[in-house]
């Protein structure tokens, strides 16, 4: 569906691309790759797609489905919020300038873009290594690193097509697109004034103990494109140096940017909120329009005000990416009001208000994971689409590979390889990732060994059932473990609920599981996916076992109604109506 765009509006909307993470499959790694219905394909193999945090072989194809759909729209200013390159190779960013510049030559099209953590490292790169398809029983070792070809000798493929460049070359490699000032900019400065040059545009980022310092590029950029309107383009994106003795071209030098971003600015980059607040006062006086945009979420876009995953999973990925609430403080006592996020390939718009200011952090997801879509904010009105690529068709070849390769490795049938569209695909893959990344990586062992094969019958009699009767290390067939006084209490639950106990039984724990974090995700737009068959299951599990005063999780039952309590947390947030946003489709 095409939304007509307001012609009466006096400032032209505009697209934001979070984290595409744009492979090219038909790249050119100096490796062979694999031969498919008469094409040399450089793809990622299935194994690696249904455990990682995105997709690689569908990314190119969405992106290139998003930049369509906006230029159909009409839209002629586009943000891209890093992580625009699938890793930063040198490869992947020059693919993803050709398709920049195609745009931009063929209709017009202006694109500001930021850098994430995926796009440049540190001062000078790091080397990245890949394994690309030869086959569907073999890959190939691609790498810019001699020591990691060397230890495949004769197989590996050395290439320098793999290095991630750092920041300086990063960025100059993205100039013409809002890092470097323009011919038909309005107004274009960075914290440091108008010039535009790599050397004006340093700082000094210190270690804790003061060992390392490194003079380091602050990308950051304000641009007006047209009349009024100022896209505030903040790099926060920070490479801290780590304690200790470290080469600048180490890959431990610096602490992880993706789990320090504005967490990192406060300490580091003091300077940028002194020219934040500038610039919002600026803006105020000068009536100017301002949008802010940044790599990372200035606000927790899951509002976990009682910390449950911490106190569940204290391996979690998400958790160690979060903004601590000085950043949200920082950035409301600057005055900014609207900033837009990516990173955490969330949907989701969050708020904060103090004494001085609200501050709304809209979080746009990645193209290349659940759900994909870019979102258009409209600036006279600050209502925000979010258009979803659901219905991209996926690639009949790739597809058929997929199931080639999982077939060939004798793994058990995957729903996600039957998918009929992109949407379809990405939300069944979640299941997969549940298996193979969640449960194992960041779900506590004892817990992920109880959920084999059981469901969420087994879930009900477990929680009705006391700690020190369960003896068994799964979940599964608790029919068979509690007595008859606990399943008529069960019995007694459903029918006052308008659930049955073969529904229950009907529906596995590793499908709650994987349904939870798509409602994490990306909130009410997972419950078209989600079914209201399961939704229901869901209300009937939270409602009953949800307990809101557990704090502790030394035993199941405990761990399980924390859980039941964020997972209603994530159902109610999926309710709420949606005032802001507009919900399309390409």
């Amino acid at each position: 569906m095409i939304r007509q765009l307001d012609c009466e509006a006096d400032l032209p909307p505009v697209a934001i691309i979070a984290d595409a993470h744009c492979h090219d499959i038909h790249s050119d790694y100096d490796t062979t790759g694999i031969t498919l219905d008469g094409q040399t394909l450089t793809l990622r193999s299935w194994a690696d797609t249904r455990r990682a945090s995105r997709v690689f072989n569908e990314s190119r194809a969405a992106l290139k489905l998003a930049l369509h759909d906006i230029q159909k729209r009409g839209i002629k200013h586009v943000v891209l919020l890093g992580d625009y390159s699938d890793d930063g190779q040198i490869e992947a960013t020059e693919r993803i300038i050709q398709l920049l510049r195609h745009h931009r030559d063929r209709y017009g099209t202006k694109f500001f873009a930021i850098t994430g953590n995926h796009d440049a490292y540190g001062p000078s790169g790091k080397h990245q290594s890949t394994r690309f398809v030869s086959s569907p029983k073999q890959t190939t070792l691609v790498t810019s690193d001699p020591k990691v070809a060397a230890t495949e000798p004769g197989s590996a493929i050395l290439t320098s097509k793999m290095y991630c460049e750092g920041v300086p070359q990063g960025i100059a490699r993205m100039a013409e697109f809002g890092l470097f000032n323009q011919s038909n900019y309005l107004h274009w400065e960075t914290p440091f004034g108008r010039n535009d040059s790599l050397e004006s545009r340093q700082y000094i980022a210190r270690s804790e103990d003061g060992l390392q310092a490194h003079r380091l590029v602050d990308a950051s950029y304000l641009v007006e494109p047209v009349e009024g309107l100022w896209l505030l383009m903040i790099d926060a994106n920070v490479f801290e140096p780590r304690n200790g003795q470290w080469k600048p071209s180490q890959k431990q030098a610096f602490l992880d940017s993706s789990e320090a971003g504005w967490n990192s600015l406060l300490r580091n980059r003091p300077h940028v909120i002194d020219w934040i607040s500038e610039i919002c006062s600026r803006a105020d006086q000068t009536g100017k329009t301002l949008l802010a945009f940044s790599h990372y979420p200035t606000i927790d876009p899951f509002a976990d005000v009682g910390n449950d995953a911490e106190k569940l999973f204290a391996n979690s990925e998400m958790l160690r990416r979060q903004p601590d609430l000085a950043v949200s403080e920082a950035l409301m006592n600057s005055g900014l009001r609207l900033h837009f996020s990516g990173h955490l390939h969330v949907s989701a718009l969050s708020q904060r208000t103090n004494d001085a200011n609200t501050l709304e952090d809209c979080a746009v997801p990645s193209l290349a994971a659940f759900p994909a879509d870019y979102k258009i904010v409209h600036p006279d009105s600050l209502s925000i689409d979010t258009v979803q690529l659901d219905s991209m068709s996926l690639d009949p070849m790739v597809m058929s590979y997929y199931r080639d390769e999982a077939i060939t490795a004798g793994d058990p049938e995957d729903a996600a390889l039957q998918a009929s569209c992109y949407g379809e695909f990405l939300y069944r893959r979640m299941h997969t990732r549940v298996i193979h990344h969640y449960l194992p990586k960041e779900w506590p062992e004892d817990i992920a060994g109880l959920l084999s094969d059981a469901s969420t019958a087994d879930l009900a009699l477990l929680m009705l059932m006391a700690p020190d009767a369960v003896h068994s290390s799964t979940m599964t067939g608790m029919s068979g473990m509690a007595s008859a006084q606990i399943i008529n209490r069960l019995e007694q639950k459903t029918t006052q609920h308008s659930v049955t106990l073969d529904e229950l039984s009907a529906c596995r724990m590793t499908q709650l599981i994987s349904d939870w974090y798509c409602l994490r995700h990306a909130g009410f737009q997972a419950r078209a996916y989600i079914g209201s068959d399961n939704i229901k299951i869901y209300r009937f599990l939270t409602d009953c076992f949800a307990d809101p005063a557990t704090r502790i999780e030394s035993n199941p039952q405990a761990f399980f109604a924390i859980f039941l309590r964020m997972l209603k947390s994530s159902l109610q947030r999926s309710e709420l109506s949606v005032t802001r946003e507009c919900l399309l489709s390409v």
